[in-house]
């Protein structure tokens, strides 16, 4: 095992949304600061790699800063693609995205997450408008639970509407943050 690495929180610099963890070591932080473009250590490989080198999706760096023991770092990035090798954006993706994007890869067509996506965004966003409406009735008249599991149908399928258009969630995410007032 390569001495000395340090965690590197990689962060996208306009969302500040956290992307993925990856370890440096003294050769992979000497790379990432003469390219501009994020590389690793690996540790189950034992070597150097750089981000995208296989999928395409590299990281242009930013800002790079150390904490205040220079154990670890986070590393602000201009990201050319999803961070995560499942498509999402971010390594931490919700566990439901996450067993969406799973679902979709498996191509099994036995599974109701592929036969939606199969089916296309009007159907997806017509099974949205269906789910919203029994969200309404069940806040209106219904039981807290029963008002819980319509808000879960909702969810889910807004989340195929979503992947069906080939958009991630965290643009939903990234929306708000745009709408927050100081």
């Amino acid at each position: 095992m390569s001495e000395n690495l340090r965690a590197a929180i990689i962060q996208d610099d306009v969302t500040s949304q956290i992307l993925m963890l990856g370890w440096m070591d003294e050769e992979a932080l000497a790379l990432t600061k003469s390219t501009g473009l994020v590389h690793f250590f690996s540790r189950s490989r034992q070597t150097l790699w750089k981000k995208g080198e296989t999928s395409g999706n590299t990281m242009h760096v930013i800002e790079i800063i150390a904490d205040c023991d220079d154990d670890a770092l986070v590393v602000r990035v201009s990201a050319d693609g999803p961070a995560c090798h499942d498509g999402s954006t971010s390594c931490f993706t919700p566990w439901l995205w996450r067993r969406i994007l799973q679902r979709e890869q498996a191509g099994d067509e036995s599974s109701y997450v592929v036969r939606q996506l199969n089916a296309g965004v009007g159907a997806n966003a017509q099974k949205v408008g269906e789910e919203a409406t029994e969200v309404v009735v069940a806040a209106l008249s219904e039981s807290d639970e029963r008002l819980v599991s319509e808000a879960a149908d909702l969810w889910f399928h807004l989340l195929l509407t979503l992947r069906a258009r080939g958009l991630d969630p965290a643009a939903i995410e990234n929306e708000l943050r745009a709408r927050v007032k100081d």
